[in-house]
């Protein structure tokens, strides 16, 4: 008969901890053990792992085989080994709302410099002093060809496309 020492599963669903116990590699996960000697909690911050180290060596010297899960417990009990830490990982909503929210910080300060110009051209207008802005505009305007019409010239051409239903049905 062979013995091992490894974890047994106790614990509501989703919120398991563990019992470290010796038994009988024959026996189920959580069937009848031949001794508890100690406990783990991987839920907790950081996680709690409490062993009978005195037990644990008395068991391996009798020929309990630990399994890889136990191994690192023991080992973790007797200091060789750090505590296993936690890596919380977000959610994939809670990725995509950080995502919009770096994004939104980087928008105003892009958008944030144009703001300015539209303030500082409100204020020219209502002082009345001439900038460097005020300057550029027309030199903008100049570079475009000029059309003028006059008021009926424009009535005129809109009429002579035909496109009226009343010209349609006369015609």
């Amino acid at each position: 008969m062979s013995v091992k020492i490894r974890l047994a599963r106790h614990g509501a669903k989703k919120s398991p901890f563990y019992r470290v116990v010796v038994a009988d590699e024959r026996s189920r996960r959580n069937g009848r053990a031949i001794e508890l000697v100690g406990r783990y909690d991987p839920r907790t911050t950081p996680s709690i792992v409490d062993l009978d180290v005195e037990k644990v060596d008395a068991w391996i010297a009798k020929g309990a085989q630990p399994t890889e899960a136990a191994a690192k417990l023991i080992a973790i009990a007797r200091g060789e080994k750090a505590a296993p830490e936690k890596v919380v990982k977000p959610s994939k909503r809670a990725q995509a709302k950080a995502e919009s929210e770096a994004e939104e910080a980087a928008a105003p300060q892009e958008s944030a410099p144009a703001e300015d110009s539209v303030e500082e051209t409100s204020g020219e207008a209502t002082s009345g002093e001439a900038t460097d802005h005020t300057e550029v505009e027309p030199a903008a305007v100049e570079d475009q060809p000029v059309v003028e019409q006059s008021a009926d010239e424009a009535v005129d051409d809109k009429g002579a496309g035909g496109d009226t239903p009343a010209e349609e049905t006369t015609g």
